[in-house]
């Protein structure tokens, strides 16, 4: 459109003046009014000019590219698309997750760097494994959904939300190196048997009913929980019967010195590897009484009683 120098009282700026009350370059000034967002007029001669309204137009659009806002999102404002506010915070968002890339990456060169001498190789295929931490967590997700099949899908995500760590976005290189040890744990098809035996007790043959089963040892282990967190040493106890208990009622039998001795051979699959799974998600959680801590507790207890009865106390 073209314009004389006034029309309608209103004075119109030539590029060179929004340039200098603004202090943007010419170029950019340009630049802005081929990408939309500056409107500009033209002269008889093809020289663009501006409404007094654009040299606070422009002043915001140098405001909020001095924050690093990108064009896209400083269109809405100006064009009433979006509220100041709302663009300010999606930034703030934007950054925060950048940041929290940023510190994550940072963790992990420093997981690498503190390997011991000549075991920088090693410790960068453990700690890879975590590098992508919503994977990571997933790989966990998996291993325990697998285990825990025959429940229903309400019972499975109680279960994930209290035992499976999520990957902290402020994590340490300790807590990524723990991390990175449970997958590679939960990558073992050794671990994936061993929790399935020891779940269930899987060497005590007879079980009726898989899933009745895993409720129950779930509401047994709840009940010792309190002893786990006040620090209580393994022993035997109503905890301890109510949980033979619930195993003898899955395979139709009594709760007798035979059983509990056939219970307790079974107590060999808690071997060093599911320990250690659970004292790093312990760790992790910040969890006392993780399901894996409870249970380990009445399988500790079982072998005091046990041993007790033989040493005739």
């Amino acid at each position: 459109m073209e314009v004389p120098t006034k029309v309608a009282h209103i004075t119109y700026l030539t590029i060179g003046e929004l340039a200098a009350r603004t202090g943007v370059a010419v170029r950019t000034v340009r630049y802005y009014c081929d990408a939309g967002l500056l409107d500009a007029a033209r002269t008889p001669t093809g020289h663009r000019v501006f409404e007094p309204g654009a040299v606070e137009r422009l002043l915001l659009l140098r405001r909020l590219r001095s924050f690093g806002i990108g064009l896209a999102a400083i269109e809405d404002v100006l064009t009433g698309t979006r509220s100041l506010a709302e663009v300010i915070a999606a930034e703030r968002v934007a950054v925060d997750g950048e940041l929290d890339a940023l510190n994550r990456r940072r963790a992990l060169l420093r997981a690498v760097e503190s390997a011991a001498p000549g075991a920088h190789d090693e410790r960068l295929d453990l700690v890879a494994a975590v590098a992508d931490p919503r994977a990571a967590h997933d790989v966990l997700v998996a291993f325990w959904r697998r285990r825990l099949a025959p429940l229903p899908t309400t019972a499975i995500d109680g279960f994930l939300g209290m035992n499976v760590p999520r990957p902290a976005p402020d994590a340490h290189p300790e807590h990524l190196i723990a991390y990175a040890e449970l997958i590679a744990a939960v990558s073992n098809p050794g671990l994936a048997t061993a929790m399935d035996d020891i779940i269930g007790h899987r060497g005590t043959p007879g079980i009726r009913d898989e899933r009745r089963l895993l409720f129950d040892v779930a509401d047994a282990c709840v009940a010792v929980a309190p002893l786990v967190v006040a620090g209580h040493r393994p022993r035997p106890g109503p905890e301890l019967d109510r949980y033979v208990e619930v195993h003898a009622t899955a395979r139709d039998r009594r709760d007798t010195p035979s059983f509990r001795r056939r219970l307790l051979a079974d107590t060999a699959g808690a071997d060093h590897r599911v320990r250690r799974y659970w004292h790093l998600t312990t760790t992790l959680t910040g969890e006392a009484a993780t399901s894996g801590a409870t249970q380990l507790w009445l399988f500790d207890a079982l072998t005091v009683s046990m041993t007790a009865e033989r040493e005739g106390r």
